[in-house]
């Protein structure tokens, strides 16, 4: 939490619960990126045109935010590659798992008061929480 900053924060947060609005009383479908992308895979499922360009979306943020201010996107990681694409795989795993992602369930399961979405969303806080504690302090690996 180097660079909270309060103002853009609320703005995210804000365009989060937008887009989940619009796509949910818009196309009657639910906010969860392991699904919307999971969904791209199957060759014969039907919508793949939003979903394609619903990712887009979230890829040329990213993009967009690299040309307007190229630094910000410029942190080296703490951690080895591969370390990275093992947790990658495992997080994919967690939400197939979990039957959603945090985007699904903490954004918009919780917002229609679904119980298996509150209690996912407890459980990926607490692993996140747990995981950080073990890996800082006693692991002692991100010091």
């Amino acid at each position: 939490m180097e660079n909270f900053t309060p103002l853009s924060s609320l703005m995210g947060g804000i365009l989060i619960g937008l887009a989940a609005a619009a796509l949910f009383f818009l196309n009657g479908k639910i906010l969860g990126i392991s699904n919307i992308t999971a969904e791209l895979l199957y060759p014969r499922r039907p919508g793949k045109a939003w979903r394609g360009v619903f990712l887009l979306g979230l890829l040329s943020g990213g993009l967009i935010l690299l040309a307007w201010h190229p630094g910000s996107l410029a942190v080296p990681s703490p951690a080895p590659l591969g370390l990275l694409i093992l947790a990658g795989f495992l997080v994919g795993y967690g939400a197939s798992l979990g039957r959603g992602c945090t985007s699904g369930h903490g954004i918009c399961g919780i917002s229609r008061l679904s119980a298996r979405s509150i209690v996912a969303t407890l459980v990926f806080m607490g692993s996140g929480m747990l995981t950080v504690y073990l890996v800082r302090h006693v692991i002692g690996a991100g010091s």
